[in-house]
């Protein structure tokens, strides 16, 4: 049964909210969450309230107080994700819209805004770009502004911006790639088509030029060079990309000959040696990375080694208990 009590003051609320009164009709609402706090509406309307008012860090207070009342009143979340969009926390934002829509994944408001969001994290994100690669020009950084205007592309292609800066910016990158592949050598060369092969995803091709250069090298000597680590890592990384786990473990196990700690490689080699049902292997090669510093694995590869870790963990344990039987 309602809070009489609380219903009353609820009422009071929402007749201070239609004279547009939002102190007054806050102060009820909260005298009403005070009373059953149980309701998650009371604070749902206060945060309305307090977006009238534009206060919008007392406004998410209110939404987290619905939320926390009833985790399944959608409206809390919407309330919740508005406040962030306003106080420009669009990561926040977005997380309160997901959150919103796991439970109510046809809600339109909800979608729509997580849209709009998304469409400002976007240009957000395409506007820093450019100004990054502005940094990079102005400070003779002409590669790292191309791979800042590449990245900014990505996002949106037609950005006149984006197009005026790449109009200054290509010409010179052009001329100083011309100029360094001048200077390399044959063997250097056939990483360097392998590197183009692999960008447009022409993997087999890029495996052919990568073993030109390994091959060379082993001629020269030089099996071990820096240019053949990273030729043995690049054909490891194609030999992935078209599911050849042999490849990838022959390749990888190379690398971790001279570099036993390259993180690179024996995550590589772990989702290989998974690929091909060597569990015991591939936990083994995640465990020597998370034993790593963390600073130097990285949240992403520590994560994914992690929940690698705990896949594999349970298939270990099943395959003994068959073995067992």
């Amino acid at each position: 049964m309602p809070n009489a009590q609380a219903e009353a003051m609820k009422t009071k609320g929402n007749e201070f909210f239609k004279a547009g009164n939002y102190a007054a009709a806050i102060e009820k609402y909260d005298a009403a969450s005070d009373l059953d706090p149980t309701v998650p509406a009371y604070q749902s309307n206060a945060a309305a309230c307090w977006e009238k008012l534009g206060d919008y860090e007392n406004m998410e207070k209110a939404s987290r107080k619905c939320i926390a009342a009833d985790k399944n009143f959608v409206k809390g979340y919407f309330r919740l994700a508005t406040a962030l969009k306003n106080l420009n926390d669009l990561t926040g934002c977005i997380k309160a819209l997901e959150s919103g829509l796991a439970i109510e994944s046809s809600n339109a408001d909800l979608k729509k805004m997580k849209k709009d969001v998304m469409e400002l994290q976007r240009a957000e994100q395409v506007a820093a770009y450019c100004n990054k690669a502005e940094e990079q020009l102005q400070g003779g950084d002409i590669p790292g502004a191309y791979k800042t205007l590449e990245l900014a592309s990505r996002l949106d292609a037609g950005n006149s911006h984006i197009q005026s800066l790449m109009s200054r910016v290509k010409p010179k990158f052009e001329a100083l790639e011309a100029k360094r592949k001048s200077s390399l050598s044959q063997t250097e060369l056939y990483k360097e088509k392998g590197d183009e092969a692999y960008k447009a995803a022409n993997f087999e091709v890029a495996i052919e030029w990568y073993t030109k250069c390994i091959d060379a090298l082993r001629a020269e000597k030089r099996a071990e060079s820096e240019l053949a680590l990273k030729a043995y890592s690049n054909r490891a990384a194609c030999y992935k990309q078209i599911s050849n786990f042999d490849g990838t473990i022959a390749d990888c196990s190379a690398v971790l000959e001279v570099e036993p700690d390259n993180v690179k490689a024996l995550i590589r080699r772990a989702q290989a040696f998974e690929g091909v049902e060597r569990y015991r292997f591939s936990l083994e090669d995640c465990k020597t990375v998370m034993q790593m510093p963390y600073e130097k694995v990285g949240k992403s590869n520590w994560d994914l080694c992690n929940m690698m870790q705990h896949r594999l963990n349970r298939t270990v344990q099943q395959l003994k208990k068959m073995d067992s039987c």
